[in-house]
C-alpha cells in the first residue's frame, strides 16, 4: 500500500519546490491537505502523479504543480474570501482553507459537488455551492481571490465583476499550446493582467470563444 504521506512529502520536495513554489505557507498547505481524498475512488495511487487527474467529460485535477503556482499567485490568506471555480472533488478550496483563507467551491456536475460536500465536511470555512460556473456565486461575493480550475479562450468578465478591490483572479487562458497561467488583479474599475508561465488545461465550456473568434 502506498504511503501518502511520504507521497506527498515527495510532490512537495521534487515536484513544488522545482516549480518555483517557494512560499512557504503555501508548500506546508499542499504537504498537510491529503490530496488522495480529493481524487475519485480507486484512484488514490494516482493522486501525487506530476499530471493531472481526469474528473469527467473535458474537467481535471490540476497537476499539482500548476495548481500550486497559481494559488501562490493568489497569496489569499486570514481574513479574505475566496472562489474556486470547477471545484471538483474540493482540493483547491481544501488549499486556500488551510492558507486561512474562507469561501466557495463552485461546482457544477451534481456528482462532483456530492464529493466536494463530503471531503469538505470538516473544514467549516468553505462552502460547497452547486451552481453554473458562469455564475460565479454572485451573491456570496466580492472575492479577494478567485482560482479557475481550467482554460477559458475568453476573458472571465463575470468572474472578475466579483473580485473585491486589489483581489486576483488566477487562470489558464488562451488556446491549446499558446496557452498561459495568468494573473488578472483588479484596481477599482480596472483590471490588469500578465503571463505567469505556459500551461495547458481542458477548456472550461462556459468560457470557450465562439467559432471565428481569434484569441
Amino acid at each position: 500500500m502506498l504511503d501518502y504521506a511520504q507521497a506527498r512529502r515527495l510532490m512537495v520536495d521534487c515536484q513544488l519546490r522545482t516549480f518555483d513554489v517557494n512560499d512557504v505557507a503555501v508548500l506546508d498547505a499542499f504537504d498537510t491537505v491529503s490530496r488522495e481524498r480529493f481524487v475519485p475512488h480507486g484512484r488514490e495511487d494516482f493522486a501525487y502523479i506530476d499530471q493531472a487527474l481526469r474528473l469527467g467529460p473535458q474537467r481535471v485535477m490540476p497537476a499539482p504543480m500548476l495548481l500550486a503556482r497559481l494559488i501562490q499567485a493568489l497569496a489569499a490568506g486570514p481574513g479574505q474570501r475566496f472562489l474556486d471555480v470547477g471545484a471538483g472533488y474540493g482540493y483547491g478550496a481544501a488549499i486556500l482553507g488551510s492558507l486561512g483563507a474562507k469561501g466557495v467551491a463552485l461546482e457544477p456536475d451534481p456528482a462532483l459537488a456530492a464529493g466536494a460536500r463530503e471531503r469538505l465536511a470538516d473544514r467549516p470555512g468553505v462552502t460547497v455551492m452547486e451552481a453554473p460556473l458562469d455564475s460565479g456565486a454572485a451573491d456570496a461575493g466580492p472575492f479577494d481571490a478567485i482560482l479557475v480550475n481550467g482554460r477559458v479562450e475568453v476573458r472571465p468578465q463575470t468572474l472578475l465583476d466579483l473580485l473585491s478591490d486589489g483581489g486576483r483572479l488566477a487562470c489558464v487562458m488562451g488556446r491549446d499550446r499558446a496557452a498561459k497561467a495568468t494573473l488578472f488583479v483588479r484596481a477599482g474599475a480596472a483590471f490588469g493582467s500578465r503571463p505567469l508561465f505556459d500551461a495547458t488545461l481542458p477548456a472550461l465550456p462556459e468560457f470557450t470563444a465562439e467559432a471565428g473568434f481569434a484569441f
